[in-house]
C-alpha cells in the first residue's frame, strides 16, 4: 500500500475536524484518505474505499502479530 497516496500525497495525514484522532497515526492516515472521496468521481469511490479498508486490515493484522504493542490510554473513544 502506498502510504503517501493514503495521506493525500502531502506526506501528512490531514485531520478531518469531524473525526477525532484514533491514537494511531497509521489509522489516522488511512481514515484521512477518505477525504479524497468528495473530489473523486463516483465510479472511483470503490477503489478509494477498498484502499482504505485494505490499509486498516493490514494495520489490524500488524496489531494482532504484536500483542505487546503499548496502547495509549484514552484513545479511540470517538464522538459521544
Amino acid at each position: 500500500m502506498d502510504e503517501e497516496r493514503l495521506q493525500g500525497g502531502s506526506g501528512v495525514a490531514p485531520q478531518d475536524p469531524h473525526m477525532p484522532p484514533t491514537g494511531d497515526d497509521r489509522v489516522d492516515a488511512a481514515v484521512a484518505a477518505l477525504s479524497r472521496l468528495p473530489g473523486t468521481p463516483a465510479d472511483e469511490h470503490v477503489a478509494v474505499l477498498e484502499e482504505v479498508h485494505g490499509r486498516l486490515r493490514d494495520i489490524l493484522g500488524e496489531l494482532n502479530e504484536d500483542p505487546d504493542r503499548p496502547v495509549k490510554p484514552d484513545t479511540a473513544k470517538g464522538l459521544p
